[in-house]
């Protein structure tokens, strides 16, 4: 019996995109004056106004997550098409430039930018981050933290596998989750740190909230959570888990797949803790390395075992996450999503495509803009794909 309800949440940010010049629009207000007439509170604005974001509603199970993100993206797609615009899923787009971008109005964001100055600005990205609930009791904050504690060495994992942003201004950067390098220069990034208990890690958030980290406000009782930006963090309003780890995915059959297989880890780690076992606690410094790998190679790369202190293909390790879950997926319902990470390996993640595109444009010979245009229609159809 898995004991927390792992209840699944999905946020998804993405590009809008003038269909002419397949160049970020700064057009949100727009849509959001629209799409929020059928979407309410799940759509919102992001910090640059060539961002439009959206949540799902509290989903029991992965099918209900895939319903829900089909009908997001539809809505959405629908929405940016009265205003003759698209939308595109990835987490960096091949070609705009942040410096061409509009920061979106609100005092939300225009205290980021005067806080965080140049590194604020140049947060042209876009990200998935999947929520799990396990509720708002003492109890379930206290398991919260032993969970994300052991997540935390399954995080490189689930990036490889996400990957969707090889190109920074119309450059190949030659990594594959470029978005990652840019977000980690904000403070309070990357792999989340070790806590003991809830009430420590409730403690470091009010040491941060009462000297002005977190906000303007420096009452500990209302500190602003959400400007810890690491890759999986406690989300106590929500009662969640949040994991921000991946990269944007493409595809609904990609997200949807990186959901599951979250929450399916999530769960088995919650069937060892109900047998007296658990997952070994690493260094943080050592996941970073293996994250490192995953941003730069993505799933063609080698992370490194430190059960065995030995680097192993990604591909291989795949395999062996796989077996790791399969005695708690078949009780979640995620098992043919899960496995879809096969149909990942086969086909490369959205990264490994859009370089697919580019170089075979570039081979037939195209320019490189030319080349960068035809991943931007790339991203525009399979953004839209599976509906």
């Amino acid at each position: 019996m898995i004991h927390a309800p792992l209840t699944i949440g999905i946020e998804e940010e993405y590009q809008i995109i003038d269909p002419e010049t397949r160049g970020l629009t700064s057009y949100v207000q727009q849509l959001m004056n629209r799409g929020r007439v059928v979407l309410g509170d799940q759509l919102k604005q992001e910090f640059m106004q060539s961002q439009i974001e959206v949540g799902s509603q509290i989903c029991r199970d992965i099918k209900e997550a895939r319903q829900e993100i089909i009908r997001l993206r539809r809505t959405v797609c629908n929405v940016a098409a009265e205003y003759g615009r698209v939308i595109a899923a990835a987490s960096t787009h091949p070609f705009s430039r942040w410096t061409d971008q509009m920061i979106s109005e609100g005092e939300r964001y225009k205290d980021l930018e005067q806080d965080m100055q140049e590194v604020g600005r140049r947060l042209l990205i876009f990200g998935m981050h999947v929520h799990l609930g396990f509720g708002k009791t003492p109890e379930a904050f206290e398991l919260l933290i032993d969970i994300e504690n052991q997540m935390r060495y399954f995080l490189p994992h689930i990036l490889a596998l996400s990957t969707s942003s090889p190109f920074w201004h119309g450059r190949d950067t030659g990594l594959k989750s470029y978005r990652s390098i840019v977000f980690e220069n904000l403070p309070r990034t990357g792999i989340p740190p070790i806590f003991g208990s809830y009430a420590e890690y409730d403690q470091f958030v009010r040491i941060l909230g009462k000297v002005g980290s977190l906000g303007k406000g420096k009452d500990p009782d209302s500190v602003d959570f959400t400007k810890i930006w690491w890759d999986a963090r406690p989300q106590p309003s929500l009662g969640t888990l949040e994991i921000r780890i991946a990269d944007m995915c493409t595809t609904v059959d990609e997200a949807i797949c990186i959901a599951a297989l979250a929450q399916s880890i999530a769960a088995k780690l919650l069937k060892l803790r109900n047998q007296n076992q658990s997952w070994r606690i690493y260094r943080g410094k050592l996941i970073e390395e293996n994250k490192w790998r995953a941003v730069r190679y993505g799933i063609d790369g080698k992370l490194i075992d430190f059960g065995i202190v030995e680097e192993v293909p990604m591909r291989f390790l795949v395999q062996e996450l796989l077996e790791f879950i399969d005695d708690v997926v078949d009780e979640l319902g995620t098992r043919q999503d899960v496995e879809y990470v096969n149909t990942i390996l086969d086909k490369g993640t959205s990264a490994d495509r859009q370089l697919l595109t580019y170089r075979k444009a570039l081979g037939e010979g195209a320019t490189s803009q030319e080349a960068l245009t035809a991943v931007v229609d790339q991203l525009i159809e399979e953004t839209a794909r599976g509906w």
